[in-house]
């Protein structure tokens, strides 16, 4: 049994992590930390961060970026391993995570999905095999019409695992409009699609001479990050110090 506290509890995905973890034999939320306490969780909300004096294995934090700084100090100061899911961190901060990394475990991804996470892993594999047999790579991604970046995160991450195999050779591509030329060999275009209210469609193309090969990830809900989130919470519990991420919660499954 994994104890968990729940940083941004009250937020829309610690309210999904909750309702997962009350279905999980094998987790509890112990407590959570929120701005405010307006929801009856089932477990205590601290709203100042220094009070939470709850015994746990781990740390989910699901909050804004403003926060990072405070749950990593308190994360270092209990010798809690945390699960640091909030996204668009400063230099500073990423630069934070790994000081506090060299005094409790830090697990963070550019995606939670265990999906996405074993998709990286079997592209790595592929990219060793088909493009050195002449296969162009590209990614399109698709997300809701709201989504302010792009490409996302996770298209990157992806084509990283892809560039990261062929010992960084490739340069990425965002935008062709500009161009008059053929495709570089030694490229990896990405395309982005914005519309509706597309959770997440992730897909990878091997094109080669006369046959193609895709690999695809679709999300339907957020449930899957935070699925991911308490995976990641259970690998943690009893780590010592290090720098981990999903690929780590992948291989020790």
């Amino acid at each position: 049994m994994v104890r968990i506290i729940m940083h941004g509890c009250n937020g829309h995905m610690g309210q999904v992590i909750s309702q997962l973890v009350k279905e999980d034999e094998d987790a509890q939320i112990v407590a959570g930390i929120d701005i405010a306490d307006t929801k009856d969780n089932g477990y205590p909300v601290f709203t100042d961060l220094e009070k939470c004096d709850v015994e746990a294995d781990a740390i989910i934090d699901f909050s804004t970026a403003a926060a990072v700084d405070g749950i990593l100090d308190f994360s270092v100061k209990r010798k809690i391993p945390i699960v640091l899911c909030t996204t668009g961190l400063s230099k500073e901060q990423l630069a934070k995570v790994e000081e506090a990394s060299a005094q409790t475990a830090v697990l963070k991804s550019a995606n939670m999905s265990m999906g996405i996470n074993l998709l990286m892993k079997l592209l790595k594999d592929a990219a060793q095999v088909l493009a050195p047999a002449g296969f162009d790579m590209e990614i399109v991604e698709r997300h809701h019409k709201l989504k302010v970046d792009a490409p996302s995160g996770t298209a990157l991450a992806l084509a990283d695992s892809l560039n990261e195999a062929l010992d960084n050779k490739y340069e990425y591509k965002y935008d062709r409009s500009q161009e008059r030329k053929k495709r570089d060999a030694l490229e990896i275009g990405i395309s982005a699609v914005r519309g509706g209210t597309i959770v997440g469609d992730h897909e990878v193309i091997f094109a080669g001479a006369d046959e193609v090969i895709e690999f695809k990830h679709t999300a339907y809900s957020k449930a899957i990050f935070g699925k991911g989130a308490v995976q990641a919470a259970k690998f943690l519990k009893g780590k010592g110090p290090g720098r981990y991420d999903m690929s780590d919660v992948i291989e020790g499954a």
